[in-house]
């Protein structure tokens, strides 16, 4: 069996399908990723389009209020079954024969298997007819480890163990955002014995709308900030899917620092909110904890640059990167994360902020108290911050790799 492509790269016909469980306008980091993917390359001459299931906006989507990049077709399927942001999507079958590239972006619970299934039923056939076979080139970036509680923990390792291999093994190329993250996730095995398919390409920040500027003031009057406040942000989903973010930490951290001149700003909506806002109240912290609810794209740099600090506090390696953090870094901001494989990669200890110990409030606290008795240090950090995401998270940058991986197949 050959698996050949016959088309130029770089040229328009070239059609590339970009499969991702969510997308924008649901804030999630594997759909922004999806969706910056797609930019880059569309605007770069490839055709785009992007397949993903049609979960909660059905209803937004029927209004208009869902409008996508011109640059790009978005295709939403109805999903048969979906639960969280795990979807099956049988349509996905007969779309995929009419792409030159196939771009999973992976977990994708639902898709993700049909896509598997797809080309094994297809090479399985060409080699049963002795038929040359001319497939799509499958790449998948592997985005992160799914961990999961309870039933939903014992479900993930099953996938893990019995199909997650099988996947990659269908794969031309991985990307993992980091070979730090690789070499410590699930896939660690399969990295080290198949690690000429991966290749490293981080996530992206652009460093034109994230960068750093004076405080804004409608914001500091909308949530009664004063002068002497020090500003601590959180972003991330606040739904059950994302559980992992650390909220719970971070509210407890505060409790524990015991100075009401912190104020944590949490940005962000979803299921989950109504139950933080409880523990808020129940810690007796209420009055320095400020849930913004969702922010839109256009004000969102207003918010990291209303900031003295970022904080990602994440409890388990299904946070394997943080696009939040170069975001907060980009903007000038020191940041705190927790010591997590692929995390580590973008907060350097000591030189762009801090890592903290995983799941430990008295060292979170040790580290926001460091920053906000230094000045000096707190610069330092958002400098340093700020240099790093300009060279190696700078969408431009992460376009030109993205653009060479596709064009290693000419």
């Amino acid at each position: 069996m050959v698996v050949a492509f016959n088309m130029g790269i770089g040229d328009k016909k070239n059609k590339i399908a970009e499969i991702v469980c969510t997308f924008p306008p649901y804030r999630g980091g594997i759909g922004n990723v999806a969706k910056e993917n797609s930019l880059i390359l569309a605007r770069r001459g490839y055709a785009v389009e992007v397949l993903t299931p049609w979960y909660w906006d059905f209803w937004e989507r029927l209004r208009g209020k869902i409008i996508d990049p011109p640059e790009i077709e978005v295709k939403r399927m109805v999903s048969f079954f979906s639960y969280g942001n795990a979807g099956i999507v049988p349509q996905l079958w007969w779309r995929l024969g009419h792409f030159d590239f196939i771009h999973l972006h992976y977990p994708f619970f639902g898709g993700a298997e049909i896509v598997y299934f797809w080309y094994a039923v297809k090479k399985f056939y060409c080699r049963l007819m002795k038929k040359r076979c001319l497939l799509p080139r499958l790449i998948i970036t592997y985005h992160m480890d799914v961990v999961g509680r309870g039933i939903l923990g014992f479900i993930f390792r099953w996938h893990t163990k019995y199909l997650l291999t099988g996947i990659l093994k269908q794969a031309d190329k991985i990307i993992v955002s980091s070979f730090d993250y690789a070499k410590e996730s699930d896939i660690k095995n399969f990295f080290f014995t198949q690690q000429d398919k991966f290749t490293e390409i981080p996530n992206g920040v652009d460093t034109r709308r994230f960068f750093p500027r004076s405080q804004d003031r409608e914001l500091l009057a909308k949530h009664s900030l004063g002068e002497g406040d020090k500003k601590i942000l959180f972003v991330g989903a606040l739904d059950r899917a994302h559980y992992f973010k650390g909220i719970d930490y971070l509210l407890r951290t505060i409790k524990l620092i015991g100075n009401p001149t912190i104020k944590l700003l949490i940005v962000g909506a979803g299921n989950m909110k109504e139950e933080y806002i409880a523990k808020a109240r129940a810690l007796d912290i209420a009055s320095q904890v400020i849930f913004t609810g969702f922010v839109s794209d256009e004000d969102l740099p207003r918010y990291y640059n209303l900031a003295d600090l970022f904080v990602l506090p994440s409890t388990d390696k299904s946070e394997a990167f943080g696009v939040v953090l170069v975001e907060a870094m980009a903007s000038g901001k020191p940041v705190i994360a927790s010591n997590l494989p692929g995390v580590r990669s973008v907060v350097e200890n000591g030189i762009n902020g801090y890592l903290a110990d995983l799941k430990n409030e008295g060292d979170l606290a040790s580290c926001i108290k460091n920053i906000f008795a230094s000045e000096d240090l707190s610069r330092q950090f958002g400098f340093a911050g700020r240099k790093k995401a300009e060279q190696k998270y700078d969408w431009k940058v992460i376009g030109d790799k993205l653009e060479s991986l596709f064009k290693s197949f000419q």
